[in-house]
């Protein structure tokens, strides 16, 4: 995956308060492009007709299909393979964030979001990221 100078997030959310939330808290990044799709279809599509986000934020609830069966087919794609891919929840359970790790989710933040820590959060990934 090849990293542009404009990181590119795509979140896939379909509670409009929560896109809203998001789109505010990328206002914030200067130069961070946030693109966000509003079902699992929606964003299979994206995947395969835009460049590679740098990464991929689930949320677990979604109205075709669930988090981890999203996964599942982004991963079934050849070019996804490597692509960084959050998890994003209400639902905190212990069970529920140890089935998306164990699913392969590179990590689980939990909703509602704190700005300031997923922000931090954020920054931390992608510069982990860039450094690889």
């Amino acid at each position: 995956m090849q990293l542009d100078s404009a990181p590119q997030v795509l979140y896939v959310e379909d509670d409009r308060i929560n896109i809203v939330l998001m789109e505010e808290v990328f206002r914030r990044l200067p130069g961070w492009q946030l693109i966000c799709a509003e079902s699992g279809a929606e964003a299979m599509e994206l995947l395969k007709s835009q460049p590679l986000p740098q990464l991929l934020l689930i949320d677990m609830n979604l109205p075709d299909t669930n988090g981890l069966a999203l996964f599942q087919q982004v991963r079934a794609q050849a070019h996804c393979a490597a692509l960084r891919c959050i998890a994003l929840s209400a639902d905190d359970q212990a069970e529920q964030v140890h089935a998306a790790l164990q699913a392969g989710f590179g990590d689980y933040w939990a909703k509602p979001i704190d700005v300031t820590r997923f922000v931090s959060l954020l920054q931390q990934d992608l510069a982990a990221q860039a450094s690889r």
